[in-house]
This record gives C-alpha cells, sequence and structure tokens, in this order.
C-alpha cells in the first residue's frame, strides 16, 4: 500500500444519506472512513451535519454490505464473478420479453436511487432499452401527489415550489417534521437552524401535525389536526380568503385562471363545515388564514403526511392554491422554484404540451398511470394475476417494497413466484432475498456524487460535486459501470464497453441541443461539442454537458464565464449561485401558457373532499400516523449501529388517555389490527401525540429468514405497512394511504416481548 494511502488524509463528500444533501469532510485512514465532520465551508450546509452524516463510516464498513455479486445456483444465492452474473441477465431477461412481451418484464425504483449519480443517470437508459410500462417506484409511497398536482397546475410535475425559508415571515407547515426528517422537497441543510432563524427575526411558524413533535415544539402554534384531514382545512383556509376578500395575487395576476372558478369549488367548505372533521375550532382556522394573508412575506409547506393521505393531491394543489392567492408564490419570501445548474436552459414563456394523467393503466385493476409510474401497491397483484402481460420479470433498483409498500407479505409471496428477478443492492433483505442475481455497489466513499434530484429542490440555488472520496474496492464495480453493463445487458449489446451507454446519451442530447433553436448550441457540430468534453468518466462526461447547456453553463464558450465540469472542480466546496429568484412564466409548459388554478381532474376528485365533511369518527376510534426518527432513513439504516438504539426503536406511541382506556402500559405489548393484517409492538406512552391517534415508524419488520442483516435481525422491529391491504389510494396519484388508517388496539398475551423490544 502507498503511504499516501496509508496515512491519514481528509476528503469532502456530499451526503448521500437524506434530502439536506450536506458537505461532509471525511477522516480517512488508509482506505477506511474513521471519523466525519460538516464541512464548514460548504455552501449550502457551512458545517451542519447531523447524525446519519456523522455515521457515514459505519455505512461504508458495515460487515454486512454485499462487496461481491450475488447468483441463485441449487437453490441458494452465492457469490459469483461479475462477469457470470451479467452473462445470467443477458441469456435471462432479453429471452424472456422476447416469448411473454415487453410488459411482462417489471422495473421497481426505490428512494436511494435519488440520491446516488448512477441512479439519476442510467434508469431511464434500461427503461428506453426495455420498452416496458410497467414502472412502479417509491414515488406513489411519498411525493407522488406533489408531481401530480404540479403536474396540473403549471404544466410540469416537476416545477415543484419551495418555502424561502431564508426570507420568509410567515410559514405554515402541514405533515412534516423537519426537526427529524431534515426535510423534504425542500433541500435545505440545517433546517430546524433555519427555522430558529425565522423565529428570531419575528417570524411565525405554525405547525398543523397530530403529533407535537420536535417541529412543533418549536413552533408558534401547534394545530393537533384529526390525521388525513389536511386538504380539509386548506380548502376552509382558502374558503375564507375569497368570503372575507383577502386575496391578493400581486405580480402573478396576469398569469393565473380559473380563480373565480376556485371560489365557487371552495364554497361548501366553511371553517364550521370542516371544523368538525378536523376537530378544530372554526375561529383557529379564520385566524390562520387572516395570519396568512396579512403576513409581509409567507409560505405554506405541506409534505408526506399531507401527501400520503387519501386527499394527497388536493392538499397538494390546495397548498399553491394559498400561495398564489396570497401573492406568495414565486416572490421572494414566499415559495419559489429552484433553477439547477444542470436544468434544461430556461425558455422564452410560451405555451407548452401540459400534464395528462391515465395515458394507460394498470392491467388488472385499472390504476391510471401518474408521471409514467403505476401505484407500487399494485405491484403484487401484476404478478400474480394470470394472464397477457403478467410481470413475470422484475428489475429492483435500491428498493424494498416488501417493507416500503402495503401488505409486504402478499407482495413477498409474489415475488417468489417470479421466473425472474434482478436486484442491484448494497444488502441481502426483504426483499432482494428472492433475487436471482444481486448486484452490490460499492459504498459511498468510493463513489462521485451529485445531487441531480435535490439541487431542484434546494432553497439555495447552489452547485457541488465530490469525486470518491477513497479508491474502488478490490472486485467492486462503480454503480453507473453496474447500471450501464445491465443496460447493455438488457439491450441485446452484452460484452460491448460501458461506456457505450455514455456515448449513446451524450449523442442524443448534443442532436437535440444543435437542433433546438433556443440552445446556445444552435446549429453547431454535435461531433466537436463531444470532443470538447472533460471528466475522468462517462458520468463525469455527461455532467459537464449538462453544465455546459444548463442556464448557468457556458455554452461551448457562448459565455466563457459559464459553468464547466473543470470549473467545479476548482471549487470544492460548492459554487453558490444566489437565492432563489421569480421565475414564472418561464416555468409553465401548461396548454394555456398560464398556471391553471382549478385543473378538471382536480375538479372532478372535490366531491369526494365534500362527503369528507360527514366523516365522524366515534369517541373510542384511533387513527394510525407514521413517523420519522432523526437517525434513521426507510428500512436499509437500521443495520448501522452507530444509529441503533435509543429513540431510533420501533414502539407505538399512544397519548396515555388511550392507554389507559385500552388498558395498555408504558412498554406492554400491544396487537394493532387493520385492513392487512395485525401486529404487535411494545407501547411507548407520549401525551405528545393527540388522542384517538398512535403512531407506527416505517420501515421495520426485520424478522425474514434468508437476509443477510444481523444488527437489524437482532431488533426487528414490525413492519407497519402490513396494517394495509393496498386498497386505499389517493386516486390520482396512484399514492397509498400510509397515514390516518383506522386501527384497533387491546393488549397483547403477554407470551415473550413483542418483536419491536
Amino acid at each position: 500500500m502507498s503511504h499516501e494511502l496509508s496515512s491519514s488524509r481528509t476528503a469532502l463528500r456530499i451526503c448521500p444519506l437524506c434530502e439536506a444533501t450536506c458537505g461532509l469532510t471525511l477522516t480517512i485512514e488508509g482506505t477506511r472512513v474513521t471519523g466525519a465532520r460538516g464541512d464548514r465551508d460548504d455552501v449550502l450546509s457551512r458545517g451542519f451535519i447531523c447524525p446519519k452524516g456523522a455515521s457515514i463510516g459505519g455505512l461504508d464498513a458495515d460487515p454486512d454490505r454485499l462487496r461481491a455479486p450475488l447468483v441463485h445456483k441449487n437453490g441458494r444465492l452465492t457469490e459469483a464473478s461479475w462477469s457470470e452474473a451479467f452473462d445470467v441477465i443477458a441469456d435471462t431477461l432479453p429471452a424472456l420479453a422476447q416469448e411473454h412481451g415487453q410488459q411482462a418484464v417489471g422495473v421497481v425504483l426505490g428512494n436511494p436511487n435519488v440520491h446516488t449519480m448512477a441512479g439519476a443517470l442510467y434508469p431511464s437508459a434500461l427503461l428506453s432499452a426495455l420498452r416496458t410500462r410497467s414502472l412502479f417506484t417509491a414515488s406513489t409511497l411519498d411525493q407522488m401527489p406533489k408531481h401530480v398536482s404540479s403536474g396540473l397546475l403549471f404544466g410540469d410535475p416537476n416545477a415543484i415550489a419551495v418555502p424561502d425559508l431564508d426570507r420568509t415571515d410567515h410559514l405554515l407547515l402541514l405533515g412534516a417534521n423537519p426537526l427529524e426528517s431534515n426535510g423534504s422537497l425542500c433541500t435545505a441543510p440545517d433546517f430546524p437552524g433555519r427555522l430558529r432563524a425565522l423565529r428570531r427575526r419575528g417570524g411565525t411558524l405554525t405547525v398543523v401535525d397530530p403529533r407535537r413533535t420536535r417541529t412543533a415544539r418549536l413552533a408558534d402554534r401547534h394545530v393537533a389536526i384529526r390525521p388525513g384531514t389536511d386538504a380539509l382545512l386548506l380548502a376552509a383556509l382558502t374558503h375564507v380568503l375569497f368570503e372575507e376578500k383577502l386575496t391578493a395575487t400581486g405580480a402573478l395576476a396576469g398569469h393565473v385562471e380559473g380563480i373565480d372558478e376556485t371560489a365557487d369549488a371552495v364554497k361548501e367548505f366553511t371553517p364550521e363545515a370542516v371544523a368538525g372533521a378536523c376537530d378544530m375550532e372554526a375561529a383557529t382556522i379564520r385566524t390562520i388564514a387572516r395570519e396568512l394573508a396579512a403576513a409581509r412575506t409567507a409560505a405554506v409547506y405541506g409534505r408526506i403526511g399531507s401527501c400520503t393521505v387519501e386527499h394527497g393531491t388536493l392538499a397538494s394543489w390546495l397548498v399553491d392554491v394559498l400561495n398564489i392567492l396570497t401573492g406568495n408564490l414565486d416572490r421572494p419570501g414566499g415559495a419559489l422554484f429552484p433553477l439547477s445548474a444542470t436544468a434544461r436552459t430556461p425558455r422564452p414563456a410560451a405555451p407548452g404540451k401540459g400534464f395528462a394523467l391515465g395515458r394507460w393503466t394498470s392491467r388488472v385493476s385499472g390504476h391510471p398511470e401518474a408521471k409514467g409510474e403505476l401505484p407500487i401497491s399494485a405491484l403484487a397483484e401484476e404478478i400474480e394475476t394470470p394472464g397477457e402481460g403478467r410481470i413475470r420479470a422484475l428489475i429492483v433498483l435500491a428498493a424494498n417494497p416488501v417493507l416500503s409498500a402495503p401488505d409486504g407479505d402478499r407482495l413477498d409471496r409474489a415475488l417468489a413466484g417470479l421466473d425472474f428477478m434482478v436486484v442491484v443492492d448494497p444488502y441481502l433483505g426483504e426483499t432482494s432475498r428472492h433475487a436471482d442475481v444481486v448486484l452490490p455497489p460499492p459504498p459511498p466513499s468510493q463513489s462521485a456524487h451529485f445531487d441531480f434530484a435535490f439541487n431542484a429542490f434546494a432553497v439555495r440555488n447552489q452547485v457541488r460535486y465530490t469525486r470518491p472520496a477513497v479508491p474502488l474496492g478490490a472486485g467492486l464495480l462503480d454503480e453507473s459501470e453496474i447500471l450501464a453493463r445491465l443496460v447493455l445487458a438488457v439491450s441485446g449489446m452484452h460484452g460491448a464497453a460501458p461506456s457505450t451507454v455514455d456515448t449513446v446519451v451524450i449523442d442524443r442530447m448534443l442532436t437535440r441541443a444543435v437542433a433546438d433553436p433556443h440552445s446556445p448550441v444552435h446549429g453547431r457540430v454535435p461531433a466537436e461539442l463531444s470532443a470538447a468534453l472533460t471528466g475522468r468518466t462517462g458520468p463525469e462526461r455527461r455532467l459537464d454537458l449538462m453544465l455546459r447547456l444548463g442556464p448557468y453553463g457556458e455554452g461551448f464558450g457562448a459565455d466563457p464565464e459559464g459553468l464547466t465540469l473543470e470549473r467545479l472542480l476548482a471549487h470544492p466546496h460548492g459554487i453558490d449561485l444566489g437565492p432563489l429568484r421569480p421565475r414564472i412564466p418561464e416555468v409553465l409548459a401548461t396548454r394555456s401558457g398560464r398556471v391553471e388554478l382549478l385543473p378538471a381532474p382536480i375538479a372532478a376528485d372535490l366531491p369526494r373532499l365534500r362527503r369528507a365533511l360527514a366523516d365522524r369518527h366515534g369517541p373510542d376510534a384511533l387513527l394510525l400516523v407514521g413517523r420519522r426518527h432523526l437517525r434513521s432513513n426507510n428500512s436499509w439504516m437500521h443495520n448501522i449501529a452507530e444509529l441503533s438504539g435509543g429513540s431510533n426503536a420501533c414502539t407505538l406511541q399512544m397519548h396515555s388517555a388511550d392507554a389507559a382506556r385500552l388498558g395498555l402500559a408504558d412498554g406492554a405489548p400491544a396487537t394493532v389490527a387493520s385492513d392487512g393484517g395485525a401486529v404487535t409492538v411494545p407501547v411507548e406512552i407520549d401525551d405528545g401525540v393527540r388522542i384517538g391517534v398512535v403512531s407506527l415508524p416505517h420501515g421495520w419488520g426485520h424478522d425474514r429468514p434468508g437476509t443477510r442483516l444481523s444488527l437489524a435481525a437482532a431488533h426487528p422491529g414490525v413492519n407497519v405497512n402490513q396494517l394495509l391491504d393496498g386498497s386505499r389510494l389517493d386516486p390520482l396519484s396512484g399514492t397509498a394511504v400510509l397515514n390516518g388508517i383506522p386501527v384497533t388496539v387491546t393488549p397483547a398475551a403477554a407470551a415473550g416481548a413483542p418483536p419491536g423490544m
């Protein structure tokens, strides 16, 4: 080993473990990460770090990480060479698609895909090669309602406005706990510090959440709403703005249509009408609306708690309606559209193609697609149900739907019946244990990092890139090479150089760019432009191309001061591109070229919300909500020693009054039952949970055989999503209803400790 690799050194790395994307300074001994601290010079995070980022060395060195491919042979998964693994894929998948049709091959994309460079760059090429519409992702367990509402309002499902946290005077936050989650669809390192700064400068924070979370405890006002009724509250706030003539669209006035129609659509949602369903005082609702309208600047922000409910798309739509009607959308201190360095160069304002739902439907239940995806809740039935187009093979990229999707037991059985399954995953977990081939990516320290997805949701425009901090380990393949070789294996090009995929993508991008009259390279020769690209790898060359053609790019000489990969590498802590700025009308892609405030699919779904006005729950009813832990992020982080124990535990939180009524004590086992089944879990008395609500964290249930997650298996917890049967969906987005679920809770037989203990 060289002296350089054996001595202690530091290296920069953007944290890939949550949406905050904090800059890290890693301490490295030889090739081992021995410590991590916040990078004080990082242009976005300024030294902030959370427990997850501090534990990245433990994630890197986890002994349960797979370090060689696994191939199913003689009834078990055994280590194999990379060549053997890809040979098996190339020999099997194309033949299966040829025999049974392209829709017989499904693809599942998990949350970690948006946290890696490769996960952002290669899935589109994979889907193009497969020519399948059988796509399922974690979006329909999370944020798809926001994509759908944004697509309908603005014509672009990725045009998502984020709260201008550093300049706003008033923040209304629903269904989010950023002091635990670090934020979502709002990339904001040190979210807690930003909220405290809001309070220090005299601003107001209102938190709507059925639990008195750490975020709620920081607020000026905490509203303990009944779970699942966010859309009713938001509709009532909108009603008050119209009724009391508090609307003022400001600079948006000439860019919005459908205001009068929206006023008519919310007439029935008076504060008095929704108060019973929301379990709130009508006067409180009116006060919140008036304060929102009176604030100098304000932003409404809703997240997973308001998305994964029965009216998730309507709630997401109403968040933006409130921002629009108060004149706070697209203005400093309100909610603005970030402009990432790899976005398309802004085009002149003009009508676009708009956004359509239901361009195709799922085979069995006829669920409409949204943003090219089908509900992941429908995956099991698409595998189980015989007939033409049945999914017989699955490619799973960094996903664990056995734990993350409803009714994991059913999906577990369905996966066992597949003809073939390929998984890209560093662990042998609850889903990957069914695979015929497992392809493990390297640890984070050995991978380059650029946040293609999260820069588009950042509260400040900036750009950062880090090369691998540690050389690739012996016998490992870079994740980009793994995915490129997977694309080649399924497309009939097995054995070609992995760089072929990047070359093809670059050629296609340049061909489109030179034909675009609004592009800085219009009319130029693609081959000459390709030759000018820099970078050590195909992904770096692709990044260089996107930076050059992006809104801050040098455009291959059109702007000598613009961005390139070389300039970015010269700024290892990133480049600050300035605060968010107003961008309407350039973001609009609706057919009208305006914000369409009451799109037809939204109007058609409002009668369902009106019916919810009559919903009442008895005094003994219980509703289930999820929760986040600061030291956890979905199912795959329960195997890290540094993050286990303490508050990071699988317990059923409930109010002492409910516990007393049910005969339950703190730590006692309880059985929780709902549509999909029952689980037994220890009780945690917490009067921060409102009466009538119980809370279970997601991502647990590590008790299935055949996995290699030793620490997680020792403290398995229970799978909250096993309580769901998959029948509860938000119809517009296909998103599973994970919050506001009616449950029963009873004392469990005291025959040993429950799995969560």
